[in-house]
């Protein structure tokens, strides 16, 4: 068997040390991007979603067209800029976000580089 179907992929099956909230973003070795999709306690099995359109929290003082890549800062918990220190790409913005906004929509979209 070279490879058998698993499931769709929109979300995974995930395990995590700590308990994790509804809404969290989990970051799987610096690329896979994952969103909680309901309390997960530790040592017992949830799920994170990988696609979907997303409302993170955004830092302040950024903006975002629509179709920008976004990042997410992990140890700050906030959207950033695609590229920016300590970030991992999570997808794109699907709608102007103005720099004082609170708040960017975005389409998760894995494996960005």
């Amino acid at each position: 068997m070279k490879a058998r179907y698993v499931q769709r992929g929109d979300a995974i099956d995930y395990t995590p040390m700590e308990d994790v909230a509804a809404g969290d973003v989990v970051v799987l070795s610096g690329k896979l991007v994952g969103v909680a999709k309901l309390d997960i306690k530790a040592g017992e099995l949830g799920a994170l979603a990988l696609v979907g359109v997303y409302e993170f929290a955004k830092a302040e003082g950024i903006a975002f067209a629509a179709g920008m890549e976004v990042g997410w800062n992990p140890t700050n918990g906030e959207a950033v800029a695609a590229g920016a220190s300590g970030s991992v790409k999570i997808g794109h913005a699907i709608a102007l976000t103005g720099a004082t906004d609170k708040s960017v929509l975005v389409r998760l979209c894995q494996g960005l580089g």
